[in-house]
């Protein structure tokens, strides 16, 4: 995979096929062809065998697709065979409702700590994960051998969370603070930038008037 050229626009659809195929298997159906999952999923045949061709295809003519066998391929193209520690920075109301946001735990994402600047959060617990304070940040990060760092400050205290982030082993950040932030080539970075969803989600509004 490493070899090719997949497109963005292909990765990002690719949760989407997991959590629609997972949802096919909790209803016990355990093959569908292209036809019938685009249906279900709102892309079309044609763009769900484009997709799931850059990976192998996976599907058989007459036949479709195995649902247990391509839910297992999408998790394993998308990282899901393991586990990964993850950090929460930011103890405010969007950090707590990531904390207890169980599904993430569930696909492998494992919350080890939140840690926050502010004193009265100190000894505070959210869905049993302990709030610990900045100071011991990057220590703790080593020892629990830490992989993901979700950023929920400010937008003002952002970067200065990423600057500490990269001067850890941590390579990837999921940023929720409005800010495009600055960091080195080697870190991945994923923004959720609520404002801007929400604007766009207002101009389709505006159009459909």
């Amino acid at each position: 995979m490493k070899d090719k050229n997949i497109s963005v626009a292909v990765i990002r659809r690719l949760p989407k096929y997991h959590r629609y195929l997972k949802e096919l298997l909790d209803r016990d159906i355990r093959r569908i062809s292209s036809k019938e999952l685009s249906k279900i999923i709102g892309f079309t045949a044609s763009q769900i065998r484009q997709d799931l061709n850059n990976f192998g295809g996976f599907g058989q003519q007459g036949y479709g697709y195995n649902v247990e066998d391509l839910y297992q391929e999408i998790s394993k193209i998308l990282g899901l065979t393991r586990n990964y520690n993850v950090v929460i920075v930011g103890a405010g109301n969007l950090g707590q409702a990531l904390a207890n946001y169980t599904s993430f735990g569930r696909l492998g994402f494992d919350l080890k700590a939140i840690f926050d600047i502010n004193p009265k959060f100190r000894g505070f617990k959210v869905n049993d994960v302990d709030v610990l304070d900045m100071d011991n940040f990057e220590t703790f990060i080593e020892e629990n051998a830490v992989e993901i760092v979700y950023i929920c400050t400010s937008r003002n205290g952002a970067q200065d969370v990423a600057d500490r982030v990269q001067k850890t082993k941590v390579k990837a950040i999921w940023n929720f603070a409005p800010i495009d932030l600055k960091v080195n080539e080697d870190v991945i970075v994923e923004n959720v930038h609520l404002i801007d969803n929400l604007l766009t989600l207002s101009y389709f509004l505006k159009e459909n008037q």
